[in-house]
């Protein structure tokens, strides 16, 4: 691929502790030679894994931005044993504006990949993480939540890539966010994904949905910074041992897996959504999970969205207001993914 216009002005192979910043070029109205500012932290010490920590793959998810920072601040190079290399907010745009889609170019920043060096930002972003970030990282930790457009109970997910290394290896890692579920999910809405292509080029990738909706309340960011914290302690990158739901008291993690199109339900109709089951809880085949009221037609009975299936709601709509077509609810199913 074509060589990338982001200038770095951090180096990825010295030691010790830098702030930078990835230089994205682009033009707009008011500034014709302007450049994107993508802050990148990276330490390094010794020999070990290089794990790439991101968030704000999508600018309305916060919980992860939030913990990248924190750890960025707190780490110095004597609890480094190997290389972070951490960027808290790749859609800086979208961050700025609360929106999921960057407002530079109108993109997907998770459809982007492989990327486009001559492209939109997004697309010049993504490709420099191909071609740059992903080569140079043993592991790849994406933190998402569902954002403004879903409440998921919080999770560490993966997709089920191919039996081998690899595979063991991020159902280990994903385990080590000690979340009460674990998730194999399954790309309903298009291709392009940064997990995808990090998976593609063989390194250990793990992602999250940690909560989401306007509200993200203490618990959701406590779990999201400890997670990350005991996943790197499960590589070695962080000094201690890492703690198991075991060792805390806790149940084992709940695998489920909603691999299936039918899974995900959509809006038949638009309207104004009422959530009828808490998240986390199970379901029956034919039981409704929410109702679609009519603002300008309350004589009319509402659309009930069911459950196709047996299950456990792992996600659910956050605005209240919903358009056709918009996805109101996941349904997924009890696994074992070692089994698979």
């Amino acid at each position: 691929m074509s060589v990338s216009p982001i200038r770095s002005t951090v180096d990825f192979d010295k030691p010790g502790k830098q702030y930078g910043h990835l230089y994205v070029p682009y033009s707009y109205n008011l500034g014709g030679w302007a450049n994107l500012m993508l802050p990148v932290t990276v330490i390094g010490r010794g020999t070990g894994p290089t794990a790439l920590v991101l968030a704000g793959n999508h600018g309305d998810e916060y919980p992860g931005q939030i913990a990248v920072m924190r750890l960025l601040r707190e780490l110095s190079p004597e609890h480094v044993t190997g290389r972070l290399i951490l960027v808290p907010t790749l859609t800086m745009p979208g961050a700025k504006a609360a929106t999921r889609l960057s407002p530079l170019d109108g993109k997907n920043f998770n459809r982007c990949f492989p990327g486009n060096p001559t492209g939109t930002p997004s697309e010049v972003v993504a490709h420099y993480l191909t071609t740059e970030l992903f080569p140079r990282a043993d592991i790849v930790i994406d933190i998402h939540t569902g954002g403004r457009s879903l409440d998921f109970e919080p999770c560490a997910h993966m997709h089920l890539v191919p039996k081998g290394p690899q595979r063991d290896q991020m159902l280990a890692a994903t385990e080590a966010w000690n979340t009460d579920f674990c998730f194999l999910y399954a790309d309903v809405a298009g291709t392009g994904l940064l997990p995808v292509e990090a998976e593609n080029q063989g390194k250990v990738v793990v992602t999250t949905e940690m909560g989401g909706s306007e509200n993200v309340t203490a618990l959701v960011h406590a779990e999201t910074q400890m997670g990350l914290r005991n996943v790197l302690m499960h590589f070695g990158l962080l000094p201690g041992k890492a703690v198991t739901r075991e060792s805390l008291g806790l149940a084992p993690t709940r695998w489920v897996q909603a691999l299936n199109w039918d899974d995900y339900r959509f809006a038949p109709e638009s309207g104004v959504y009422e959530n009828l089951v808490p998240l986390g809880e199970d379901v029956s085949a034919g039981q409704p999970v929410g109702a679609i009221h009519f603002l300008e037609r309350p004589d009319r009975d509402p659309v009930y969205v069911l459950a196709n299936t047996d299950g456990v709601l792992l996600a659910t709509r956050a605005p209240s207001i919903v358009a056709q077509g918009d996805c109101v609810a996941c349904i997924a199913h009890d696994v074992d993914p070692r089994k698979l």
